[in-house]
């Protein structure tokens, strides 16, 4: 029996994998799919999959199997529609959780996101426990059922106790087993993401949820290829500042744009925390285009090449399309790192961008 409900939760989860593989655009796209449940699982409602279930009733219903029925009648005895179209949506769905690293890696699957190869200097000895040996001694909540059980089922056989009419297994101290750990050591990869968004007064409530979209996805997938990751939030319109996850994905700010007090701000806190020898460096920065002056994009341009590629993987920048931005700062990037391996830009026209922006910042796998 425990065979047969494997096999059938294992083909439930490919179902599901295939349903979020289809649907991804509309995953990706919308906020009311996600929702974090505890610290490593995601909560997805599933339309159309429909568990089936047995139906009852009182004794004086009619219909399959209880007194005479027509051709049509229901199992259930429940009435039909009227039998017109609708366009309002069922209420069949499935909260289905899945890990973190589980979903990730179906997203990955249905994007073709290639894995990311790490750095090497970035490779670090962690240190780890492993429960793997047997000890004789040790405390009773590592007490190792299985292996007491044996020990104690061999004694009393050897001895003549045992009787097979009353298989009484009672261990005694001497049959206690416990698990015991070593420590080992174990090459890991550390990676930090420093996330920037310009809050300025041409960046509105939609292209703020486009970046809190597409910011989740980032976060989920570099997650899957890393066991250490560290996530930095930095907001700025004339002036930048650091913020916790909360802050900079409600705050509502207005003024003018100097986009190098972002980068300033960023390079400083790189300096200060993460050693490029150590850590895999992912600065993305989404805005709308918009710097208050060319003097202060030359500036950018210059802390890009100087400060930010020596240090990083890839410098991602996101430019989300607002009625009110020029959209003139991807410009002057692509004019001025024309071929530049370690810049990746995407421009962001709405939600329905977002899976194509990810490939973009994603798909080499660096």
């Amino acid at each position: 029996m425990p065979i047969k409900i494997e096999q059938d939760l294992s083909r439930f989860r490919q179902i599901v994998r295939g349903r979020i593989k289809k649907d991804v655009q509309k995953f990706l796209t919308s906020t009311e799919l996600i929702g974090k449940k505890g610290k490593d699982l995601v909560s997805i409602p599933l339309p159309h999959i429909e568990i089936p279930h047995f139906t009852f009733g009182g004794k004086d219903q009619r219909g399959v199997g209880q007194g005479d029925g027509s051709p049509g009648d229901g199992a259930s005895g429940a009435e039909g529609g009227d039998g017109r179209a609708g366009n309002a949506a069922g209420d069949h769905l499935l909260e289905v959780e899945l890990r973190f690293d589980e979903l990730a890696e179906i997203i990955g699957e249905a994007l073709e996101l290639p894995r990311i190869e790490p750095k090497g200097r970035a490779e670090q000895l962690v240190e780890r426990r492993r429960y793997s040996s047997i000890a004789v001694a040790g405390p009773e909540s590592l007490r190792h059922f299985k292996r007491t059980y044996r020990q104690a089922l061999r004694r009393q056989l050897i001895s003549g106790q045992y009787d097979p009419d009353h298989p009484i297994i009672i261990p005694i101290r001497e049959d206690k087993r416990y698990r015991t750990y070593r420590d080992i050591q174990r090459p890991e990869h550390k990676a930090v993401i420093c996330f920037m968004l310009d809050v300025s007064g041409s960046m509105g409530n939609e292209q703020k949820e486009v970046v809190r979209l597409e910011t989740f996805w980032i976060d989920t997938w570099l997650r899957s290829q890393y066991k250490s990751v560290a996530i930095v939030y930095i907001i700025h319109d004339a002036v930048a500042r650091e913020v916790d996850r909360e802050t900079f994905f409600h705050t509502r700010e207005s003024g003018g744009t100097i986009i190098s007090s972002a980068y300033k701000l960023c390079l400083q806190i790189i300096r200060e925390r993460f050693d490029p020898g150590e850590w895999n460096i992912y600065p993305f920065h989404f805005s709308d285009g918009d710097n208050w002056s060319g003097n202060d994009t030359a500036e950018c341009l210059k802390l890009i090449e100087s400060e930010f590629f020596p240090r990083v993987n890839l410098f991602c920048y996101g430019q989300v399309e607002s009625e009110y931005g020029s959209g003139q700062f991807l410009r002057d990037l692509l004019e001025h790192f024309t071929g530049a391996e370690k810049l990746i830009t995407s421009k962001i026209e709405n939600k329905e961008a977002i899976p194509r922006s990810i490939r973009d910042f994603l798909g080499k796998g660096k």
